[in-house]
């Protein structure tokens, strides 16, 4: 990829008025060549609340290289992401607005900073469209990296995967399965970070 051209004089940072916003990004320990190039928003939903954003911090490292290799700087920001699976219930009452919480929070940190372009680092059900609404309202060049699809479990010799939880909760309700047989499944089912393995919205909008 071709290194980007400096930013012109007369942007957020540039200029005797830039001053107090350079003077506030070198607290961040960002230098003044860095505020010379064109800043990208690296929005980033990561948490150790969700399997489908645990591995999202290590993947912005790679981005951010990436961003730095192409002549532009990242400055990354979170969102939040919270999870349908863990939030059944009562829980689910607040997970459908969290949609709208996750655009505003995008459209209106990158709106205030003024970013020349986005990276939006995501995963789940609420939280890829939540991001996507901010970047439509935005109209920023916008690139989506999605974390990708949790790996199956196996137990039982056979594959296992989110959905196979709830199946087991109603076996192990009506005799079909022994205790032992239901903690099997449910200590496979997660095997590591990712959107849950199932055609669910993070992974259809992913694709």
């Amino acid at each position: 990829m071709a290194k980007s051209q400096s930013k012109p004089a007369g942007g957020l940072f540039h200029g005797p008025e830039g001053a107090y916003a350079r003077a506030l990004m070198r607290g961040c320990g960002f230098r003044g060549e860095d505020l010379a190039h064109p800043i990208i928003g690296i929005t980033n939903s990561w948490t150790e609340a969700n399997p489908g954003h645990a591995h999202l911090r290590a993947m912005a490292a790679h981005i951010k290289a990436g961003v730095r290799e192409a002549g532009g700087t990242p400055v990354e920001f979170n969102t939040i992401a919270p999870c349908d699976g863990i939030a059944q219930g009562r829980g689910m009452h607040f997970v459908l607005p969290a949609r709208d919480i996750i655009a505003a929070s995008v459209e209106l940190m990158a709106a205030a900073h003024r970013f020349d372009a986005l990276v939006c680092v995501c995963s789940c059900d609420k939280i890829i469209p939540g991001m996507l609404i901010g970047a439509a309202r935005l109209n920023l060049p916008t690139v989506f990296v999605t974390g990708g699809t949790m790996k199956p479990g196996r137990a039982a010799c056979r594959t296992i995967i989110t959905s196979d939880v709830k199946e087991s909760i109603g076996a192990f309700a009506g005799g079909r399965i022994t205790a032992d047989e239901f903690a099997d499944i449910e200590r496979a089912a997660c095997p590591g970070p990712g959107a849950c393995s199932m055609m669910g919205t993070a992974n259809t909008m992913a694709c």
